[in-house]
């Protein structure tokens, strides 16, 4: 099983899960075998990303696709929670503390597995998808820190409500670019960690370190973040990681900023490291990460192309590749694997749609 875009659809995948409407009604059923007809209606109903079994996908450790339904399952209570807060249901809310125990508990189980992102959401579950994201990782970082339970629970709850404070935005900013933005706009959106912290300041079951979580993850080490500028250790360890975990998500999917592609992000936040990040948050972050998510196409520093397979959690910028086609663009007529940490001269150059 791979997760591919819409638009990549050429009409003989078999569908691998359902595609469902926000309302959760069956669109498609899994098992049927897609048609190139079927996109335009999709993009209208803004599914953008499908899950499918073809030959590209043979042999793909599903283990990460597994992680992302587990994450997709959560989706679905945390925007009906945080949307029913919106709407005044205050008691509602505690419930968030259900989802971040069970986000611990799944993470728990497999400490080691690889996290991964594709980069590939639709508008309606974005400012969602993006908190089970953060949260999902920060979980994975404060347990590779050793962080107390009680400090990594503090921690996935108030990455979960993070950003719940765009809820009081008064524009529509899901497809804006912050530096695009009239002063005006930009000041509202900076406004949400305040907004956020004011909304719960009052939600004794929301712990102290929670709330400094949704009113500091965006400061940064060198003071350059915001709302109070501090500076290094004023920074709390929990908003230190989901600060890192929220500006990855952030790029990867082109929230508020130009989209970068997974791996120049990681990229970004190694260089960032004891300038904007903090050191010790970004070695957990980097052995964290899958560079290079299992079923995702890749082209090499030798023009091979090839798929993505499994991960070598030692080593998570050289996964193990199953190759497509060869320099002069000839598709393999027979199973080629390279395994990235043994093949040591060859490189995975970019990413790309297959």
């Amino acid at each position: 099983m791979r997760r591919i875009l819409v638009d990549s659809i050429k009409g003989s995948e078999k569908l691998a899960r359902d595609i469902v409407n926000d309302n959760g009604t069956i669109i498609i059923a899994n098992g049927n075998v897609l048609k190139k007809q079927y996109i335009d209606r999709l993009k209208e109903l803004g599914i953008n990303y499908i899950y499918v079994e073809d030959e590209l996908s043979e042999g793909v450790d599903d283990e990460q696709i597994q992680e992302l339904l587990i994450q997709d399952q959560c989706l679905t209570n945390v925007k009906e929670i945080i949307d029913k807060y919106s709407y005044q249901a205050v008691d509602e809310l505690i419930e968030i503390k259900k989802i971040a125990e069970e986000i611990i508990r799944d993470i728990l189980k497999e400490p080691e597995v690889m996290f991964s992102i594709y980069g590939i959401r639709k508008k309606s579950e974005s400012i969602y998808s993006h908190c089970i994201n953060v949260c999902s990782l920060s979980v994975l970082i404060a347990i590779k820190m050793k962080l107390p339970r009680t400090k990594i629970r503090d921690i996935a709850v108030g990455s979960l409500l993070h950003d719940i404070g765009y809820n009081l935005v008064s524009f529509d900013y899901m497809d804006s670019i912050f530096n695009n933005c009239t002063k005006e706009q930009q000041k509202e959106l900076m406004s949400h960690v305040i907004d956020g912290y004011s909304l719960l300041i009052r939600e004794s079951w929301i712990s102290v370190s929670s709330k400094d979580i949704i009113l500091c993850h965006h400061e940064r080490l060198d003071g350059s973040g915001y709302p109070f500028h501090k500076k290094a250790d004023k920074i709390k360890i929990g908003s230190k990681i989901v600060g890192v975990c929220d500006e990855f998500d952030s790029k990867v999917y082109g929230h508020l900023e130009p989209k970068m592609k997974v791996h120049d992000t990681i990229r970004y936040i190694i260089n960032q490291s004891g300038i904007k990040f903090d050191p010790d948050v970004v070695n957990a972050f980097k052995d964290s990460i899958a560079y290079y998510p299992n079923g995702i196409g890749i082209v090499t520093n030798e023009g091979e192309t090839g798929i993505v397979l499994r991960q070598n959690p030692r080593n998570p910028a050289r996964p193990v590749i199953r190759m497509i086609t060869d320099i002069q663009g000839n598709k393999y007529n027979y199973w080629l694997e390279k395994d990235l940490t043994k093949y040591t001269k060859i490189a995975i150059w970019d990413t790309i749609e297959l």
